[in-house]
């Protein structure tokens, strides 16, 4: 493949969320490894310039979430004027848009016209919302790289191009013996119960406070409860200790080590999102949620086709674990549930089993390697798509 490469071709990754920043940075890295003359250039986040990307502007930062609807979308109209006068004026080869379709369909679509090609890293989630823009994302990619099982199939017979790759969070390779040893650090509980509040500042803003209300009644029949709060970054860490300066009794905080403290809690709760596919790489049962305002869950339950929202039900197919996504922040029906889950410890194995039962579709897939393997293909001119 490196034979048939230009010394100066040009893979532009465009990214406007933090989990945007964290599927594109280990693709960057493979492709660095294995192809260390192309030049890599980003919009996007920190972990995409740690990985060796050259970034022209910082658009996948925690920051941009806090702005308001208008003002999002002012900055991407920006962001997506100054990309085309940047391609303009440079030679593309291969556009790789990560996730955010709504920010990136029209980039992709400027670089179609352009002759670039086009590779969609992470499937836009038309299966859940939005299948009228099937056309669309016809028009602008060459080939999705899926990571969830069901999507390539689901878009093949879409007549859109697709490739599953697996899932960078499934995928990955859990050194045990570290996380063994970061657990047993941990102070133990009964129940040991591990709150995950989400990745985005406006995400713990909005469900912190639930996760403590529910963590509070469990109290009721678990005197011996123990509760860890777990951040994604400091940032977020010290979001945490301004909402709540005084954590409740039995409830701790920190951030990082979060494959630890899965490893050891009897139960998660999580907001969801990418979190609960950490979760399940662990098998450990979970209760899901996300708090939104009436006019978002009446909007939900109109636009989202399907019946669940929290990413295992989805893999699935069924409600395998309890959701209320999105919820407008009653604390009774989720503790209800969680009760349920804690009542009889039979009940907690049968869930662990279950989820067990949706890892072997993720097995021999490498994402990165994947990812990087299709991307360097358009990029000698050749299609990853022959043959397969």
């Amino acid at each position: 493949m490196k034979d048939h490469l230009s010394a100066k071709a040009t893979v532009l990754f465009t990214a406007f969320e933090p989990s945007g920043d964290a599927h594109a940075a280990p693709v960057i890295a493979a492709l660095k490894t294995m192809a260390p003359e192309i030049e890599i250039v980003a919009w996007g986040g920190p972990q995409m310039e740690r990985a060796g990307a050259t970034m022209i502007e910082r658009t996948a930062d925690d920051g941009s979430m806090g702005l308001s609807a208008l003002s999002k979308i002012s900055s991407v109209r920006k962001t997506q004027a100054a990309i085309r006068r940047w391609a303009l004026a440079r030679r593309v080869n291969v556009h790789v848009p990560v996730d955010s379709p709504a920010a990136n369909f029209a980039i992709a679509q400027f670089m179609k016209a352009r002759g670039v090609r086009v590779c969609h890293l992470v499937a836009p989630q038309l299966w859940a919302w939005g299948p009228w823009r099937l056309n669309k994302l016809r028009r602008c990619t060459d080939l999705v790289l899926c990571l969830l099982p069901f999507e390539q199939e689901w878009f093949r017979t879409r007549r859109v191009p697709a490739k599953f790759i697996g899932h960078p969070v499934i995928n990955r390779i859990l050194d045990q013996t570290s996380m063994d040893a970061q657990a047993k650090e941990l102070p133990p509980g009964s129940p040991k119960v591990l709150l995950l509040p989400g990745s985005r500042s406006s995400e713990v803003k909005r469900n912190l406070s639930l996760l403590l209300q529910v963590f509070s009644d469990m109290q009721h029949n678990h005197r011996r409860a123990l509760a860890i709060i777990v951040t994604a970054n400091h940032s977020l860490e010290k979001l945490v200790r301004n909402l709540v300066p005084t954590l409740p009794p039995g409830v701790l905080l920190m951030t990082g080590k979060l494959d630890a403290s899965i490893s050891w809690c009897d139960i998660a709760l999580c907001v969801s999102g990418t979190v609960s596919l950490d979760v399940l790489r662990q098998a450990k049962p979970m209760v899901g949620m996300y708090r939104t305002g009436l006019l978002s869950v009446i909007g939900g339950n109109l636009m989202l086709s399907m019946p669940n929202r929290l990413l295992p039900n989805i893999l699935a197919g069924r409600r395998m674990v309890p959701e209320f996504v999105p919820c407008l922040g009653r604390a009774g029906p989720i503790s209800a549930a969680v009760e349920n889950l804690l009542a009889d410890q039979s009940r907690l194995r049968e869930t662990a089993n279950a989820l067990r039962t949706l890892l072997p579709a993720f097995q021999g897939k490498s994402p990165d390697r994947e990812a990087a393997q299709a991307i360097l293909a358009f990029a000698s001119g050749r299609n990853p798509m022959d043959n397969t």
